[in-house]
């Protein structure tokens, strides 16, 4: 067998000195080329999965020229972190986890850039007319609620995001996401009816 990768790879470094196109086709059989000094040929690598990783990462944020300067960054680490991959034929899907993770990156720090300065007490307390004192109530007990759970709550109902989109930025499935909605609404139930009391 490694009689047959090394014919191999002899064969297509003949072809690419000439100037044709390389023949290795499989995701291992170039991984196995970059990492034995044929760093050109994680272009082919760059080629395949452009679109790909792009896609990825515009379906966490939403965003093309986002989703554009992450997947180049997906794209470098990959190339730096080359020799750790342990199964070269499973260079596409690490590809897009790495492109998924850095795209939730991203939108966890979007989130957190956007997300207003302001001191909780200060609203419930000191309203300034934009909300009335049904909403502060209510603004009050969700930031009672654990941080995970308040942020799946801000997400889904004050960011208007559906289950989907908040398990794609907060990087969590689907079932965790109404799992912690399911649960933080039981226990805003709970803070509001002590709160009446």
């Amino acid at each position: 067998m490694s009689h047959f990768l090394t014919k191999s790879a002899l064969i297509n470094t003949e072809t690419f000195r000439k100037g044709k196109a390389a023949i290795l086709q499989t995701d291992s059989e170039l991984v196995k080329a970059v990492l034995n000094g044929r760093k050109e040929l994680f272009a082919e690598l760059v080629k395949r999965y452009e679109k790909p990783v792009r896609a990825a990462a515009l379906n966490v944020l939403g965003n093309y020229h986002l989703a554009a300067d992450i997947s180049q960054d997906a794209f470098v680490r990959a190339y730096e972190k080359l020799p750790s991959l342990r199964k070269p034929d499973a260079f596409g899907p690490w590809l897009i986890k790495i492109a998924k993770r850095f795209a939730v990156e991203q939108a966890k720090q979007r989130l957190r850039e956007n997300r207003p300065n302001l001191d909780i007490s200060e609203v419930v307390e000191k309203p300034n007319g934009q909300l009335n004192e049904d909403k502060q109530w209510l603004l009050a007990a969700v930031m009672k609620l654990p941080e995970a759970e308040r942020q799946v709550v801000m997400l889904h109902y004050f960011g208007q995001n559906n289950v989907a989109d908040v398990a794609g930025i907060l990087g969590r499935s689907v079932g965790t996401i109404t799992k912690q909605l399911s649960r933080a609404r039981i226990r805003l139930r709970k803070i509001l009816e002590r709160s009446e009391k």
